[in-house]
């Protein structure tokens, strides 16, 4: 059995009041405009996560001259925006990959066509999927699983199956399976080479992950990055940062509407906190123009 620390024994830092973490903030040359509301915002957000916002307002260990309170917030205010305005068109391109994978798959191979190894390119790599498919099953308490429990003994077509498990597992099957295949769904549904799929698909999930999971998207560089098109590259987006995460987004969405919805959410956002640094993001000075002309994907079959 593990040994449940001794608080005695921690050497870390101690808890701190409201009122103390603006004192640290004041000391660090912070204005505070309205001390009541700095700790209203400290008492629902944690001094942790604010201080992500602080570092780019900061020279060293002190705040610029003339950095106040309500630039932090507005940072932290601009972030979770930007986050849930991603969120919905990020959610749109989730919906439509799962569509097109159980689609394509189904009709080629048949219902359960997930629980045939044969049709994918690495086994060992199968049986952790397999595995970790079971468990989202038994452990979902959706309805529409019960029904297949109680009917159909337990037997999942594959557009039953892309609706419970994680996107994160839908991106593991899609780079799974055999050549051809990803050929097939890559160039019926999107009109782009394979492995710029698999490698978008992949950053989207991780994105995706961050943006629900309220994590800081300001000031941030992406791990997994996307593999970018050539022409996308002599356009001067970079996969690195956010803006060329959001591009990405643009290419391979599925609804116009929306996609003219985000944009003009975008401006708007933009417009409210013009002191945020768009740079931080990397958002080009001819952002709008360049989101404006993508298109958003038609499936070549239904046209």
């Amino acid at each position: 059995m593990d040994k449940v620390m001794n608080t005695n024994d921690y050497k870390g830092k101690q808890p701190t009041t409201f009122e103390e973490q603006i004192e640290i903030l004041k000391s660090r040359n912070l204005i505070i405009e309205d001390m009541q509301e700095a700790i209203n915002i400290l008492s629902r957000v944690n001094y942790y996560r604010l201080s992500a916002y602080m570092l780019t307002l900061k020279c060293g260990d002190k705040f610029k001259d003339g950095t106040c309170f309500t630039e932090i917030y507005n940072l932290y205010e601009f972030d979770k925006r930007l986050r849930n305005i991603c969120l919905s068109v990020l959610e749109s391109i989730e919906i439509a990959f799962r569509t097109h994978i159980s689609y394509y798959l189904s009709h080629k191979y048949g219902p359960t066509c997930y629980c045939n190894p044969e049709i994918f390119a690495c086994e060992l790599s199968y049986a952790d999927m397999f595995q970790e498919l079971n468990v989202a099953l038994t452990k979902s308490r959706e309805l529409f699983i019960e029904h297949h429990k109680r009917k159909y003994d337990s037997e999942f077509p594959i557009w039953v199956v892309t609706e419970v498990v994680s996107f994160s597992l839908i991106s593991k099957l899609y780079s799974n399976l055999k050549v051809k295949d990803k050929k097939e769904i890559s160039e019926t549904y999107y009109q782009i080479p394979y492995t710029y799929l698999q490698s978008w698909i992949r950053s989207i999930t991780v994105f995706r992950n961050i943006c629900a999971h309220y994590g800081r998207i300001y000031n941030r560089l992406l791990t997994i990055r996307p593999k970018l098109l050539k022409e996308d590259m002599n356009k001067g987006i970079m996969n690195s940062n956010v803006f060329g995460l959001i591009y990405i987004m643009g290419k391979i969405n599925y609804d116009r509407g929306e996609w003219g919805l985000f944009i003009s959410n975008l401006r708007s956002l933009i417009a409210k906190y013009d002191n945020v640094d768009l740079n931080k993001i990397g958002f080009p000075t001819n952002w709008d123009s360049v989101l404006s002309q993508l298109e958003p994907k038609i499936n070549k079959n239904n046209t």
